[in-house]
């Protein structure tokens, strides 16, 4: 059923290890043009794993690179956000490439997979805070997930493309 060899387990760690080290690294740089928007960069090590492994260890990927980018940055009440909202997006993310990778575009499904971050962060904040009046974000939040699922998608695309992650993955 689900395939814990070694290379899999450390294409994965490897994986993780980028996605946290770019979500540290982007969490130096000012948010855009809304508090707390960021481009995303991180989840294109998400979408890696989805397409590589599974959305299983896409999901488990967002499980420990929001984890331990909370902790490490000491903002645990983020750790909601980030951890449902990328949750989500990845499972959507998975579904979308499950049933139409031969159909649309990867940079597509990584466009829906931010616009679900961006929507669902944004519920989780209305209500948890009970500000219902911040739904008025949505239509700003969706604008700036094309934009980061159109960079997050296209940057997955050439990775896929000029790095042998074959070679991972083959077995012995």
């Amino acid at each position: 059923m689900f395939n814990f060899s070694a290379k899999r387990i450390a294409l994965l760690s490897m994986l993780t290890a980028m996605a946290s080290v770019t979500f540290l690294i982007e969490g130096l740089f000012p948010p855009m043009f809304i508090p707390g928007a960021k481009m995303g960069l991180s989840n294109i090590f998400s979408m890696l794993a989805v397409v590589l492994l599974s959305p299983i260890d896409g999901i488990i990927l967002v499980a420990v690179r929001t984890t331990l980018g909370s902790l490490l940055v000491g903002n645990l009440s983020s750790w909601m956000y980030s951890f449902t909202a990328g949750v989500a997006s990845v499972a959507v993310t998975g579904f979308l490439y499950w049933l139409l990778q031969n159909k649309v575009s990867l940079v597509s499904i990584s466009v829906v997979g931010a616009v679900v971050h961006n929507i669902t962060q944004n519920v989780i904040f209305c209500l948890v805070t009970s500000t219902p009046e911040l739904f008025a974000y949505l239509p700003y939040l969706a604008l700036i997930g094309i934009v980061a699922g159109l960079v997050v998608g296209v940057a997955t695309v050439l990775l896929l493309k000029s790095v042998p992650f074959d070679r991972f993955l083959q077995t012995d």
